[in-house]
């Protein structure tokens, strides 16, 4: 089996294409990332295709966020499309493209125009499910947002139409397709694995303190406006939360002026993943209350620390852990659930560790991303016969 896989970025891609390689199915991956960012991610050069011209400056431009909203649009979208003709134009002789959804379909037709299979893989829920949150959540906390650009939009549905076969990492996105109307039998869940190599217990949390921790871009859309407000609600002399990932100092000043900013937060942003892993072995419990996700993969990389998690019911979180046991699914939005979860773990430390325990197992027994690669191959196998 010859398999051609695409993402204009990194994400599980990469993960997917060092699986596919040790099975010696991977032809190659297509990428709009530089080279010398990628030398880490155990995949032959030979086999990795770089157009990074476009997405490269714009992912670089440090001023970025300050440029209008039209242009970061107009970027975005020249970048996308540049790269998926890219992809199309160099795709090799195969039996079964992969591309990640959002700059895929010039590809897609091309390999089904060579005889190959397509399979769209989608990393968050429906597209229209997402605009639709989105829209909600910042209604909700009068910010604007434009929505989601209709011409994204359009495209990743004509990649849903085009493909044989849609992978989704969670239920949760399963049910969001399903509906958007999406026809069951085009569908399939393929859950992420974690790197348990890199990631597991390295130290142990402080017995008179209680440390939350969250772990991602600061945004309305993972719902860190509701966990300040749960941590406001808990009661323990030695509570803190801090804020691993791309800080935001615009929704920082947001949250302050509406008053439910913790002045007692901290704020680390990017952290490397050897001390992201000593970070979560310390911290008493993960929280991640996200309006919408794919299947976010700090999920299982707190579990493999021994790190309990509190999530949202949009996160992916049902296909990790089992509610009550080595974490807690919350309602998205609701604060009152989310502070008495922290609540009774500060309050029953015994009980906190006993999840802490199965989390470790639980993670174990799914395996990591060698489980993932085999449930892949089997989908394409299934997708070519």
């Amino acid at each position: 089996m010859k398999i051609v896989l695409s993402t204009i970025g990194k994400f599980h891609t990469f993960d997917l294409a060092r699986e596919l390689y040790a099975r010696g199915a991977l032809e190659s991956i297509f990428t709009g990332y530089p080279y010398f960012k990628l030398k880490n991610e155990g995949v032959p050069k030979e086999l990795i295709h770089t157009f990074p011209w476009l997405h490269g400056s714009y992912m670089a431009f440090p001023w970025k966020h300050r440029l209008p909203n039209s242009v970061i649009k107009e970027w975005e979208n020249l970048s996308t499309i540049s790269f998926g003709d890219y992809v199309a134009r160099n795709l090799p002789e195969c039996d079964l493209y992969v591309g990640l959804s959002g700059s895929a379909l010039p590809a897609g037709k091309k390999a089904h125009q060579l005889g190959a299979s397509y399979v769209c893989d989608r990393g968050s829920s429906h597209i229209r499910t997402q605009d639709q949150l989105l829209r909600e959540e910042h209604d909700r906390w009068d910010l604007p947002f434009s929505g989601i650009d209709p011409r994204t939009i359009a495209r990743e549905e004509a990649e849903y139409d085009e493909a044989d076969c849609i992978t989704v990492p969670s239920t949760f996105v399963y049910r969001s397709f399903v509906e958007q109307g999406m026809s069951t039998k085009k569908l399939r869940i393929l859950p992420y694995g974690v790197n348990l190599a890199r990631f597991q217990p390295v130290a142990k949390p402080a017995d008179t303190r209680f440390d939350i921790l969250f772990v991602g871009g600061m945004n309305l859309r993972k719902g860190i406006q509701y966990l300040v407000q749960a941590y406001q609600k808990i009661s323990h002399p030695g509570k803190s939360l801090t804020f691993i990932g791309a800080p935001s100092a615009e929704l920082i000043a947001v949250l302050t002026a509406k008053g439910v900013w913790p002045s007692d937060a901290k704020v680390l942003g990017h952290v490397p993943q050897a001390e992201l892993k000593n970070l979560m072995s310390r911290g008493h419990v993960m929280v991640l209350p996200s309006i919408e996700e794919g299947l976010a993969m700090v999920m299982a990389q707190a579990l493999a620390c021994g790190c309990p998690v509190i999530v949202s019911q949009n996160t992916g979180g049902e296909d990790l852990i089992s509610d009550g046991v080595e974490g807690y699914i919350v309602p998205i939005r609701d604060v009152n659930s989310l502070a008495e979860r922290l609540q009774r773990l500060a309050d029953y430390p015994e009980e906190r560790a006993a999840m802490s325990i199965k989390a470790l197992h639980k993670v174990q027994d799914i395996g990591g991303w060698n489980a993932y690669g085999e449930q892949a191959m089997t989908i394409y196998q299934e997708v070519l016969q």
